[in-house]
């Protein structure tokens, strides 16, 4: 094959899937003052897990006006503290239309506010016949054997995530189901990350920086009134982490 040709063929790019851990800022109302206020307020309780994460913003639960929404002013105020809004996931076409004059992605997964169609008339349908249902593999856990060590990640995409050593301060341990560290867990640990609120930390020595369920988090310090180092589970319960020594699970 002659230089050119070679040249011709080849390409300067490849697109592929990627899995990655996204915050959502679940906005209910948006006033600029008060919305600077109250992200000041949660990058306080956490500052390195803020620094540079990229963000969508759920408009799922939005209840004000969309006249209201500026994202110009959101995309600002997130970036001078260091936060990238990338996209948004929009409940109705008026707030894709903003969303999209602002230069932001489009996600999936908002629940369309759009009036139900009108009833039609049911067609007839063949009875049914019942099928046996075939047992669903459960998706395969990530086993780790080695330590953690801080400036590490670890993500376990489908199924659980299973630790056989320490996760130190500075790592981040991540996981679409359970995350179980048999050892201390002194990092950030993240599970449920699609959204699954059933999901469970479990852990040897309670020590982290960060747990999230659900993108339902708490920091050290709120951690430290119940199992602060001893063996631990933190599970959601209405919209809640609650955290429970393991003895008295």
């Amino acid at each position: 094959m002659s230089d050119s040709a070679a040249t011709e063929t080849r390409q300067s790019f490849q697109l592929k899937s990627a899995s990655i851990s996204l915050t959502a800022l679940e906005l209910y109302y948006f006033d600029n003052d008060e919305f600077e206020a109250n992200l000041k307020s949660k990058i306080s309780q956490a500052p390195g897990f803020f620094r540079d994460i990229p963000l969508i913003i759920s408009l799922d639960k939005y209840d004000g006006p969309d006249s209201e929404l500026d994202f110009f002013k959101i995309i600002g105020t997130c970036r001078r503290h260091s936060i990238h809004v990338i996209g948004v996931r929009a409940a109705n076409d008026d707030q894709r239309r903003l969303a999209r004059g602002a230069s932001l992605a489009l996600l999936p997964g908002g629940s369309v506010k759009e009036p139900a169609p009108e009833a039609a008339e049911p067609e007839a349908q063949p009875p049914t016949v019942p099928q046996p249902e075939s047992a669903r593999e459960p998706a395969p856990a990530r086993v780790i054997n080695q330590p953690v060590r801080s400036g590490q990640q670890v993500y376990a995409p489908e199924g659980d995530l299973i630790i056989l050593a320490p996760v130190q301060a500075g790592a981040e341990v991540l996981a679409a189901g359970n995350i179980h560290v048999y050892g201390p867990l002194r990092g950030r640990a993240l599970a449920g990350i699609h959204g699954a609120d059933t999901a469970r930390v479990f852990c040897q020595s309670l020590e982290a920086e960060l747990v999230s369920i659900a993108g339902h988090y708490k920091i050290s310090e709120d951690l430290q009134d119940i199992a602060w180092k001893s063996a631990a589970q933190i599970q959601l319960r209405d919209d809640v982490l609650v955290v429970t020594p393991l003895d008295k699970a």
